[in-house]
């Protein structure tokens, strides 16, 4: 059975938080969406443990800590490194793609160029992890 997300989305484009907050608005089921501008922002959320995300969504440029040294800190941290992480980027670089598995992360989605293509593929993310038995644990 669905259920609502608590989703750390960790963006520095507005633009891009923007579209990504209009396809979850649009969707059946209301989720809760804990916004940082970046690794270092997020960093500082998690550990205060007030909202523990369902997923981390996370783009790989970003000022300050992108997205693979938040990744890298991210799974040293014995009760956070379970949350999936999914990175959410425009880079399609290879060697990105394997250094983020090797870290560990629970998918990769590079952003699609048309909207309508964006739309599907972030309604895919969400509806999947919706109903994924580790959140329901």
């Amino acid at each position: 059975m669905a259920r609502s997300l608590n989703i750390l989305l960790i963006e520095d484009d507005a633009i891009e938080v923007m579209k990504f907050n209009r396809v979850l608005s649009s969707m059946e089921l209301k989720h809760k969406i804990i916004e940082a501008n970046n690794g270092e922002e997020a960093l500082t959320i998690l550990k205060v443990k007030e909202i523990i995300p369902d997923i981390i969504i996370l783009d790989l440029n970003m000022p300050k800590i992108n997205g693979i040294e938040f990744l890298g800190i991210l799974k040293e941290d014995d009760y956070l490194k379970y949350i999936p992480s999914v990175i959410l980027t425009t880079s399609n670089n290879r060697v990105d793609v394997m250094e983020c598995y090797r870290i560990g992360i629970a998918g990769y989605l590079v952003k699609p160029l048309k909207y309508d293509d964006y739309v599907d593929r972030i309604k895919k993310l969400i509806e999947y992890w919706s109903c994924n038995e580790l959140i329901s644990q």
